[in-house]
């Protein structure tokens, strides 16, 4: 008798003993996310004081900058001067970027990469800010599209200055989500390169008032969002590239479109080769233009002090000489 129930007191402690178990485990599991969530403002606070912020291509990056400045630990994701579109990261920069505490896209179909790099991260993950959130986009039509957003809108929506203060608040509410301590540092930053924007957009209003309805003809479908937002009129031509000479069929198609409007440009993203200019000057009486869709820096610009808002002011340069010619 005195042994059956010793066997039973054993066996209680026993299944006392895997229920707390059990249970610590189901806590363990529920606590999981509201833990996960207050570890990593801990992180930020404690362990690294700066919260480690990727942003996927440069003019996420430069927002990101004028917001953050020295209180984040900023990288970017598509390295200086690569051609953002057809880029894809590593499997060692994904990780690092699963790491991180926020991480910047543009959407749009502009980074083809992200949608499976999110579906890839499992357990702690960054808080991700697609800065194309709830703005009004622009459909592609055409030959606009040549291969951009599969669900045929322009991704380019930094090109338009008051398009890109929303973009800048969408990073501003990720930044103050993970950091609240410098919440109000980067409301002030905010509100300092929001006015800029604003400047800017007022410098375009102003120095193109006059130019309504006039054509810009580019070899790549940037420019949408900037044409809309003051009155132009964008005309992609496809199958040029600024650093080779167009076939036959290519010269014949512009000829016809430049003779057909009038026009006397053809705005490419870089500097077109010496070649290219002359052939475009004697075969259908051109000029190479550049319009830079600020896409991606190159290391020096980014040395050399260039920012959104100087390349943009640049390109304003551009744009009123051309179409006042």
């Amino acid at each position: 008798m005195k042994s059956r129930i010793q066997h039973l007191i054993r066996g209680r402690r026993t299944l006392n003993g895997r229920t707390v178990c059990i249970m610590l485990l189901i806590v363990s599991i529920m606590t999981a996310g509201c833990i996960n969530s207050a570890n990593r403002q801990a992180r930020v606070a404690e362990d690294r004081g700066k919260p480690i912020v990727y942003a996927s291509i440069y003019p996420m990056y430069d927002f990101a900058k004028k917001i953050g400045r020295d209180r984040i630990d900023l990288r970017m994701a598509v390295p200086a001067g690569a051609e953002p579109h057809g880029w894809e990261p590593t499997a060692r920069l994904l990780v690092e970027i699963g790491r991180a505490d926020v991480f910047i896209y543009n959407g749009v179909g502009m980074e083809p990469w992200v949608d499976r790099m999110l579906a890839s991260l499992s357990g702690s993950r960054p808080v991700v800010v697609e800065a194309s959130e709830g703005i009004k986009l622009l459909e592609m039509k055409g030959r606009d599209r040549h291969g951009h957003s599969p669900a045929g809108y322009d991704p380019h929506v930094w090109l338009d200055p008051v398009r890109a203060k929303m973009q800048a608040e969408n990073i501003l509410k990720a930044l103050v989500q993970v950091d609240r301590d410098n919440a109000e540092f980067y409301r002030a930053n905010f509100r300092d390169f929001s006015a800029k924007l604003e400047e800017l957009d007022l410098l375009y209003r102003e120095a193109l008032a006059g130019s309504g309805g006039r054509e810009m003809v580019v070899s790549h479908a940037a420019f949408g969002y900037l044409a809309d937002r003051y009155g132009l009129i964008q005309i992609p031509v496809s199958g040029l590239n600024p650093r080779e000479e167009p076939g036959a069929a290519e010269l014949a198609q512009l000829a016809k479109l430049l003779q057909d409007k009038n026009i006397d440009h053809v705005f490419f993203e870089t500097l077109t080769s010496p070649k290219l200019a002359e052939t475009l000057a004697r075969e259908v009486g051109a000029k190479p233009e550049v319009l830079n869709p600020i896409g991606g820096l190159t290391r020096q610009q980014m040395e050399e002090g260039m920012d959104y808002i100087s390349i943009m002011k640049q390109n304003l340069v551009t744009l009123k000489r051309v179409l006042d010619e």
